[in-house]
């Protein structure tokens, strides 16, 4: 009652409170998001500091050093080291001094600045409405991705000046008054880099003409006035290199991602090769400027503005990595009418755009055109290819929701620890799946492989201490099994035949095919089972790095048999293809074992039939048999790899609360849980 005015309807005071503790928490996630932005930054800035005066900076130290291209009184472009427009060159010509002087701190401050405009300026372009949350987190989370992006690495470790043309157009387009500022801005933009008039047909056919013909006018005079005071610059750029082809290193190169780069690197030359370009890209050209047309004109200029210059990259003669910014742009449009398919499309932008190309895709030769030029392919769909919502679609704000299980009573009182995250009957969408997945493998390889310093040898010695504890410490307890073992099997050729194709070839396949299973079938399930499996596999990645330890094929005085590789060189171990890419120390805990009894429990678990429960549970018996009698592992690994298996499940049950069964499912839609009233208080 003293919560109630006198007509009995509650008091605006606790409506009040709600607001402002959602303010709170919306200033805290800002704070804490600037910050992140901030330590990447100041990442950045260490990376390139720290370099060594001649390989930092490496561009800039070409165009202003004391024997730069800007000094010489010839062509910029007799070295072609230069790959600027004649025009950039006039304009960096007067700040050679002052740019000689700033190469260190200056110069890479100035980028930073100009990052942070950017994010600035993609935030505030935006498809409007936008909500509060939207609005406050947009900043920070633009400004850190584009920290992370190898473009801007690129240029940060360059000393390039490839952020100002995207930063121009942005600024023409979103932010300045008047289409004849916004056309000068674009223009200059051009000027810079000539594949960016493609934004003045954009503006001509969004009803912007007097932008689009100042953009033009803008190019033609400062492109006219570089011809009048470097009349040879001019010719070898325009004529002779063709608007740049063949400046900066070999157009084939990996690092070209333009469709000019690919053609080339298909094996395509001469006149032929010319054609095809010439044709593809005009047909690119069109199709991404229809496209970025429809999108303005359905009131996302942001996307628009992305296509176009995705387009860009494509029909340039050369597109280097530090020119490849505006692919991390199209990570603004929306893919899929699902609410599961709506992450593929922002994941696998920002992935592509911070990533290597190896992490992605793995070195093999049916997949290395793909994996060339997956920049490329990355621009090509978005200029052309992907299906992005309207904002008319239903879909757009509101996608398909998931089917939620029921929440399940947990036993203990503070169970789940997240109920937000409830338990997804739906199945994932694959793709996303399949990259993750690839992207996760590759980075737990890189951590194996860091964990001993980045080579074998690194960690030789303390790994080898390590070892013998563990053997001291196996004979104490009466578990040191392995010598007699090993050597037991080695006189017995079936057995060790069989278990030497156990330990090889059954690691992965047995795992993939369980998951492949779930995911076909058990969809609720498979999430579960995933889960664990990825927090087993992060617990086994903290052991391998706070505790590298030689297998026991790999102790030189102990007199083991490596039955699977061979005589080893201690040294300098040789076991085929990927010595020197895996972590041979990463003993303990074994994931050899502790993915085998994941099978094992998932399988017991979750299927019917007694027998395949056995067979489940005999898999981990026999890799443990296998990675023991082959010498690759103590018995104490093996009972490494349970706890980090066992606490995979464990965190998983504490963090989501009990598996549900997927026959509890409820409909697609509903929320299970019960609504929250504000005077009866939070529903559990």
């Amino acid at each position: 009652m003293a919560n109630a005015d006198h007509g009995g309807r509650p008091a605006e005071g606790f409506g009040a409170t709600a607001v402002d503790g959602v303010r709170t928490r919306l200033r805290a996630a800002r704070l804490g998001l600037w910050l992140i932005a901030a330590v990447l930054a100041a990442r950045q800035v260490a990376a390139v500091l720290a370099t060594p005066r001649g390989e930092r900076l490496t561009d800039l130290e070409t165009w202003v050093g004391p024997n730069g291209v800007l000094h010489v009184n010839g062509s910029l472009y007799d070295s072609t080291r230069f790959t600027g427009t004649p025009f950039s060159g006039l304009a960096l010509k007067p700040l050679t001094r002052s740019a000689e002087q700033a190469l260190g701190w200056g110069w890479t401050f100035g980028t930073l600045l100009l990052v942070v405009a950017l994010g600035l300026t993609v935030a505030r372009a935006l498809p409007q409405p936008v909500s509060r949350r939207t609005a406050l987190l947009a900043a920070p989370v633009a400004v850190s991705l584009l920290m992370l992006s190898l473009p801007v690495r690129s240029t940060l470790s360059l000393g390039q000046t490839s952020i100002i043309p995207v930063l121009l157009v942005l600024l023409g387009c979103f932010t300045v008054h008047g289409q004849r500022t916004s056309g000068l801005l674009i223009g200059l933009a051009a000027a810079l880099q000539p594949t960016l008039l493609l934004f003045t047909p954009l503006l001509w056919c969004t009803g912007r003409r007097r932008a689009a013909l100042a953009a033009g006018v803008t190019f033609a005079a400062c492109t006219g006035l570089t011809w009048a005071a470097m009349p040879h610059d001019s010719s070898q750029y325009w004529v002779h290199h063709l608007a740049g082809a063949g400046l900066g290193g070999r157009a084939d190169d990996l690092a070209n991602q333009s469709l000019h780069g690919a053609l080339l690197r298909l094996g395509l030359d001469g006149p032929a090769e010319v054609a095809l370009f010439l044709s593809l890209g005009a047909a690119v050209a069109v199709l991404a400027l229809r496209r970025a047309v429809r999108c303005s004109q359905d009131g996302r200029p942001l996307l628009a503005v992305a296509i176009t210059g995705c387009a860009a990259i494509v029909v340039s003669p050369t597109a280097w990595q530090h020119q490849l910014l505006w692919v991390l742009l199209a990570v603004v449009g929306r893919v899929g009418t699902r609410a599961s398919d709506r992450y593929v499309w922002p994941v696998t932008v920002v992935l592509v755009m911070t990533l290597p190309a190896r992490m992605l895709l793995p070195d093999m030769a049916l997949l290395r055109p793909l994996r060339d030029n997956v920049v490329l392919l990355a621009a090509l769909a978005a200029a052309t290819a992907v299906p992005f919502l309207s904002r008319s679609s239903p879909a757009y704000r509101s996608p398909e929701p998931p089917a939620y299980a029921p929440t399940a009573p947990a036993r203990f009182r503070h169970v789940p620890l997240m109920p937000f995250l409830r338990r997804v009957l739906g199945r994932p969408n694959l793709l996303l799946e399949l990259l993750l997945l690839r992207v996760t493998y590759a980075a737990y390889s890189q951590v194996r492989l860091a964990a001993t310093g980045g080579s074998n040898s690194a960690g030789r010695v303390e790994a080898e201490e390590h070892g013998r504890r563990i053997y001291d410490l196996e004979r104490a307890l009466r578990l040191d099994v392995e010598h007699w073992l090993n050597h037991t099997v080695v006189t017995i050729d079936w057995l060790r035949d069989v278990l030497d194709f156990y330990y090889t070839s059954l690691h992965f396949v047995v795992p993939l095919a369980v998951l492949a299973f779930l995911y076909r079938r058990r969809p609720g399930d498979y999430r579960w089972a995933r889960s664990a499996l990825g927090l087993a596999t992060l617990l086994a990645l903290v052991g391998f790095w706070l505790y590298p330890l030689a297998p026991p094929r790999l102790m030189p005085t102990l007199g083991f048999i490596d039955t699977v590789h061979g005589t080893q060189d201690f040294s300098q171990p040789d076991y085929g293809t990927l010595t020197h890419l895996t972590n041979q120390y990463a003993a303990m805990p074994s994931l050899h074992f502790g993915w085998a009894l994941w099978c094992g429990v998932v399988i017991a678990v979750l299927v019917r039939r007694w027998w395949v429960k056995v067979l489940g549970m005999l898999h981990p018996l026999l890799t443990a048999a296998s990675i023991v009698a082959t010498g690759n592992h103590w018995v104490l690994d093996a009972a490494g790899g349970a706890v980090v298996v066992g606490a995979g499940f464990g965190l998983t049950y504490l963090l989501q609360g009990p598996r549900r069964p997927a026959s509890t499912a409820r409909p697609p839609g509903r929320d299970p849980s019960p609504r929250c009233n504000p005077v009866e208080g939070r529903a559990r």
